[in-house]
């Protein structure tokens, strides 16, 4: 398996991005792992989350990021990811005000930010080590949740250990099992780290 079959499968699996319940779905319980509290706005939007002003990169968000479901964004909120997604996506962000750049994690040269988002990214990487030395520059906290000890697959090039993450981070998260409702998804890595 090569990178670039690797990018074929995920791109494959995304599609055309116009069905992206379950994905959605899904972030909304790494969101909660993450420390992040959703409430329902008066006119009934759900889940939103209050950035209150803080500025937040978003690394591997792809077409339908978290920052989507957010408010009060600070000015240079942005998501970056490698793969290139229908236009309808992108237009979205700009309505959105939130910015967007087509490139890897790794080459990320970014900084200022007050918060990083990595959820569900890091196993589809290159190189996650180096992702997280660039997502440590580019701001004061760092938001993850990834899974763990799932082995290597097509579209999935690395096998995450906790170890190597709380390494990588330079501090400690947790490992659980992820559920939703009474579904058992596997064990996951979770934390927000401050310490940059």
């Amino acid at each position: 398996m090569s990178w670039k079959d690797d990018q074929k499968f995920e791109k494959d699996w995304h599609n055309n991005c116009v069905n992206s319940y379950w994905e959605e779905t899904k972030q909304m319980h790494y969101a909660r792992y993450m420390g992040l509290v959703a409430y329902q706005t008066p006119d009934e939007k759900y889940p939103t989350y209050d950035l209150k002003g803080k500025s937040v990169l978003d690394i591997g968000g792809g077409a339908y990021s978290l920052l989507l479901k957010c408010v009060n964004l600070g000015k240079n909120s942005m998501v970056v990811d490698p793969l290139r997604y229908p236009s309808w996506t992108y237009a979205r962000y700009d309505a959105a005000g939130i910015g967007y750049a087509t490139i890897k994690g790794e080459d990320i040269e970014l900084k200022g930010f007050d918060e990083v988002w990595i959820y569900n990214c890091l196993q589809h990487t290159e190189d996650p080590e180096k992702i997280i030395q660039n997502a440590r520059k580019a701001a004061k906290v760092i938001r993850i949740f990834e899974w763990i000890d799932r082995g290597v697959m097509l579209g999935h090039p690395q096998d995450l250990k906790k170890a190597k993450l709380d390494k990588w981070l330079g501090g400690k998260g947790k490992a659980e099992i992820f559920m939703i409702g009474n579904l058992n998804y596997g064990l996951c890595y979770s934390a927000v780290l401050n310490k940059f």
